[in-house]
């Protein structure tokens, strides 16, 4: 078991004064039988009060405002996790065949997981890649997804700026080219088309310390941004986690923090202001493993102030970043 201190903190800078900003962040980690939340705490600049509840997919959603005029929103989410050994999974995957008799009754179970969606539409190109991981695979359901893992990696250059965090999987297949949320979506689109439910994980990849040939790649990855990869869901075997920007299976470096169709269902900051301001973004994530003896903070949130008078036009906050 690892234990990790993370601290992810994002900065809007206005170029004029703002006021009514509203927002909602998905930055809790998740708590079940493979990873506890041991410790969550989110503070906002300029101070605010904030209420939280549980989506549709069980994601922790931090709702706060803040009414008066401000030229910059700073949001820091810190947070200590527990990472668990992962359980074995179950012997003998089903067969591909197999899969396709159950398909009918998969889609209307797993409809939300199987659909298109923006960020994932069904392509025909997609099509290549799922041939290839076949031709690869032993026939079985997991040996498949496994496959189309390694096609992705090895078929798509990782880089950062390729891409943007509305790009959908048309762009990375035009260029070859993106991060990981680009090759998440190219997942969930192979995996989807083949009628297995597959799911968006939003997350932070733990740095590498030991010396490695991929530890650059790794450092360039997990370093000052969130990361992402995906669930598939196997007949008998449950959800289990591929990460196709680095070729390799989840492991205890992989925490998560959301879930969702795609990455419009788990941006890390999202909200909207009045102004006629234009903003600057910054984001940075540093993870640590935790020291002994160090304490557990509870969650925590600010008092709010009193609301002011709002601004002349509604204007979207930027999405935190782009999960490279």
């Amino acid at each position: 078991m690892n234990r990790y201190h993370l601290v992810h903190t994002t900065e809007f800078i206005y170029d004029a004064p703002v006021s009514e900003s509203y927002n909602e962040v998905r930055l809790r980690p998740v708590h079940d039988d493979r990873q506890s939340c041991l410790s969550f705490r989110l503070t906002t600049t300029p101070v605010s009060r904030g209420t939280a509840y549980k989506d549709a997919y069980g994601n922790w959603v931090h709702q706060f405002n803040v009414m008066p005029e401000h030229s910059h929103l700073r949001v820091q989410a810190e947070s200590m996790v527990l990472a668990h050994e992962s359980t074995e999974a179950a012997n003998g995957s089903i067969s591909l065949t197999e899969l396709d008799s159950r398909r009918v009754m998969w889609e209307e179970q797993h409809f939300d997981f199987l659909a298109p969606t923006t960020y994932v539409p069904h392509l025909g190109a997609l099509r290549e890649i799922s041939s290839a991981a076949e031709k690869r695979a032993d026939g079985s359901v997991r040996s498949y997804v496994e496959a189309v893992s390694s096609v992705i990696h090895e078929g798509f250059r990782y880089v950062k700026g390729a891409t943007h965090v509305h790009s959908s999987i048309e762009d990375a297949l035009s260029i070859g080219a993106g991060v990981c949320q680009d090759f998440s979506h190219l997942f969930l689109g192979v995996v989807r088309m083949r009628g297995l439910p597959a799911r968006y994980v939003s997350g932070y990849l733990v740095p590498n310390s030991a010396a490695s040939p991929s530890a650059r790649q790794e450092e360039v990855i997990g370093g000052q941004a969130s990361h992402a990869w995906a669930e598939a869901l196997l007949p008998e075997e449950g959800w289990i986690g591929l990460d196709p920007t680095l070729g390799k299976p989840v492991g205890l470096r992989h925490v998560r923090v959301a879930y969702g169709r795609d990455y419009g269902d788990v941006a890390p900051v999202r909200g909207v202001y009045k102004g006629h301001a234009g903003q600057r973004l910054a984001v940075d994530v540093r993870v640590r493993p935790v020291l002994d003896g160090e304490g557990h903070e509870q969650i925590s949130e600010t008092a709010a102030p009193p609301p002011a008078a709002t601004a002349a036009i509604e204007r979207p906050q930027q999405p935190a970043q782009q999960q490279q």
